[in-house]
């Protein structure tokens, strides 16, 4: 190879390196997050509207992120207690849950009472006011199947937009 063809495939190696990543990424963390919401199980709407997506950039590395704000977005994922690890299909294999056997207590101030209604708690009532007793809630993935079922998709993209620049950069 001559010195001019040698600087030239520097010259292309180069401009291939500077390849714009991010805005692939971008795509495929929205696709990500719209899989996540379109995924999540709906009471209010509020946990689906705190499902978030974002491109974080360093020097040579790309990263999206997909997560969710929500306090109670693991037990949704994950499942609680009995019939959380009763029925826990589609979760993450890369977590270990522990799930609690027994049921447990949950005082009026620290549930919304349509809440409790709908699942038919059985309850108690003291002087301190009512309790409910929780058995627990199975597992509605929405995060993992999210990334799951949009992985194929992200990569096919990616590689789209990687043949495209090595097009441009090889005219």
């Amino acid at each position: 190879m001559s010195t001019e063809g040698h600087k030239e495939l520097e010259q292309k190696l180069s401009d291939l390196s500077q390849m714009d990543m991010k805005k692939a990424v971008e795509k495929g963390i929205q696709a990500v997050r719209s899989a996540a919401v379109l995924r999540c199980a709906v009471d209010t709407g509020a946990l689906r509207q705190s499902i978030y997506a974002e491109v974080q950039e360093e020097t040579d590395l790309v990263t999206g992120v997909c997560w969710t704000n929500s306090l109670y977005a693991p037990f949704v994922e994950f499942g609680t207690g009995p019939k959380g690890q009763e029925h826990h299909e589609g979760i993450s294999p890369d977590y270990n849950i522990a799930y609690t056997q027994t049921p447990w207590w949950i005082h009026e101030s620290q549930v919304d009472k349509r809440v409790a209604e709908k699942y038919h708690w059985f309850h108690i009532d003291t002087p301190q006011g009512r309790f409910y007793q929780c058995t627990g809630q199975p597992a509605q993935p929405f995060m993992y199947p999210a990334i799951k079922d949009s992985q194929d998709i992200i990569l096919e993209d990616l590689k789209t937009d990687f043949i495209a620049n090595i097009k441009k950069v090889t005219k």
